[in-house]
């Protein structure tokens, strides 16, 4: 990662003057989000003080903003649920955490989007400082909703199939590298668009086994002569015809689960798929999981293992671009784009020049 500072430097900081992003009321983040500064000193003897490193740009800090999220912070509030940042100080209590340690956070809304702050040390997670910084800027949310859905739906062994839409979504490029990793077979399902065959490749080099426009899906003879089995997992972000498309794949006691809805409409299923396959319909939210096993040990070997196989080369970050944190305008404006949210991910990074 970049960013660094040498300890002696970090040690010698009394007050430090950060800058960061608040919103006082909800409504368009282009509208409502403004740059601010404050002065930090040293943290209680729980907390830890943070140089932030960088920082996404995620749909749901973006609805969070606009006050039609599920959680709903108290307002005045700092944006931001991901992040990666490095320890500047800690307070006389914490004992897991030390200066210089690069960390994460373990909970959403604490407000990432921001130079530094000062943060109960309860809250964050030392991981490994060979991390690149846009897997672990972003390793809280996709990596393991991606996880989660290939792990607590469905038993899946090599060779099994699962199906997915929106596939080069950020969480679908992590569930084709597990898939990958896993030795499953993943069917990708993408929107058709001008560049469709770049996009294709990208999807195949990350790991994909078959990747298909929601049209190709529809006439494919890939699971009758094309040799492959049904699926047994079926996994939604987009919803409408593209979830009912996927759904209809499913082999007999199949699961669908949708965990998002980008098209904004419904979920609907065939009647047949229920009656005569018996097919389940099931959701997945990541914030509701994480906080159910808070303290379940599952949930730190799910990220020691992702962690893993992120340093292993077997799993990176989904396309990226950085930006510096004073440009921050720009990728507010942009992913308010519906379009955006099947892009690249906006990261910031926070330097000299923020």
């Amino acid at each position: 990662m970049n960013c660094h500072r040498s300890l002696s430097a970090v040690r010698r900081l009394h007050t430090i003057h950060a800058r960061k992003l608040l919103y006082c009321d909800y409504g368009e983040p282009s509208q409502v989000v403004k740059l601010v500064e404050e002065k930090l000193s040293s943290p209680q003897s729980n907390q830890i003080v943070l140089e932030m490193l960088g920082a996404p740009i995620n749909p749901a800090d973006i609805n969070t903003v606009q006050g039609v999220y599920p959680i709903k912070p108290p307002l005045p509030s700092v944006p931001g649920n991901e992040g990666v940042g490095r320890v500047l100080s800690v307070g006389s209590d914490v004992k897991n955490i030390s200066v210089g340690d690069t960390v994460v956070p373990l909970d959403v809304g604490l407000g990432t989007w921001r130079t530094h702050g000062i943060f109960d040390a309860s809250k964050w997670m030392k991981v490994s400082s060979k991390l690149g910084l846009a897997e672990a800027a972003t390793l809280l949310t996709n990596p393991p909703t991606a996880y989660r859905m290939l792990k607590d739906f469905v038993s899946l062994k090599p060779g099994d199939v699962v199906i997915q839409n929106g596939a080069n979504s950020a969480c679908g490029q992590y569930v084709i590298q597990l898939c990958n990793a896993w030795n499953l077979t993943s069917v990708n399902v993408v929107r058709d668009r001008p560049n469709i065959c770049d996009l294709k490749d990208s999807l195949m080099k990350l790991g994909a086994s078959h990747v298909l426009t929601e049209e190709e899906l529809r006439s494919t003879s890939l699971f009758k002569s094309g040799g492959l089995k049904a699926p047994k997992l079926a996994l939604n972000c987009v919803g409408g015809q593209s979830g009912m498309e996927i759904l209809r794949k499913l082999q007999s006691r199949g699961v669908h689960v949708t965990y998002g809805g980008m098209s904004r409409q419904p979920v609907t299923a065939p009647t047949s798929a229920l009656i005569f396959k018996d097919v389940q319909l099931r959701g997945f939210w990541m914030s509701r999981w994480s906080k159910e096993n808070a303290t379940n040990q599952e949930r730190q070997n799910m990220y020691q293992e992702i962690i893993e196989l992120m340093l292993s080369g077997a799993v990176k970050a989904p396309a990226h671009k950085l930006l510096p944190f004073k440009d921050y305008e720009i990728p507010l404006k942009k992913t308010l784009d519906m379009k955006g949210f099947t892009g690249q991910k906006f990261i910031f990074t926070f330097g000299e020049n923020v």
